[in-house]
C-alpha cells in the first residue's frame, strides 16, 4: 500500500441469546444495513479496545470478549473486519446509540451469505482463526 491509499479496518462482536440467535443492528445511515455490533478503529487503537467502545458506544453495555474468530477482506468497501465472540451481562439492557434504529435477534437462516459464513466461522471456532476474502 502507497503511504496516501485509504484502508479502513473494524471490530465486530457475534453476541448470541440462550435461543443461539445473533444480535443483528439496523443501522440509520448508508443503505440501513442489518449487522453486528461494531466499527471502524480510532488511530491508534486496538482491535479489542475499538471492540469494547463500539459495542458500548452502539448498544449501550460492555461485552465480554471470548476469543477473535475470523479476520475477513472485505473487496467492496476496502477493509478488513476483525470477528470476536462475545458474550454480554445477563442482566445488559440493550439501548442503542442513533447510528441504529432497531436491534434484533437473527437465526442463522435469516443472514446473509457473507454474515452466514463469518458468524459460522465464529459459533464453530476450533482454535484456529479464519482469514477468508468476499
Amino acid at each position: 500500500m502507497g503511504f496516501h491509499d485509504f484502508y479502513r479496518m473494524s471490530s465486530h462482536a457475534v453476541i448470541c441469546n440462550a435461543q443461539q440467535q445473533i444480535l443483528l443492528l439496523k443501522a440509520t445511515y448508508a443503505d440501513h444495513a442489518w449487522g453486528l455490533p461494531g466499527g471502524g478503529l480510532d488511530v491508534g487503537e486496538t482491535i479489542h479496545e475499538a471492540l469494547i467502545r463500539e459495542c458500548h458506544e452502539e448498544i449501550g453495555c460492555k461485552v465480554q470478549i471470548e476469543y477473535l474468530s475470523g479476520v475477513y477482506f472485505h473487496s467492496a468497501v476496502n477493509s478488513h473486519a476483525f470477528i470476536f465472540k462475545c458474550q454480554l451481562d445477563r442482566c445488559a439492557e440493550i439501548q442503542l446509540s442513533a447510528e441504529h434504529s432497531a436491534y434484533r435477534w437473527f437465526t442463522l437462516d435469516e443472514l446473509s451469505v457473507v454474515q452466514k459464513v463469518r458468524i459460522e466461522d465464529c459459533l464453530n471456532f476450533n482454535g484456529t482463526v479464519h482469514s477468508r476474502a468476499f
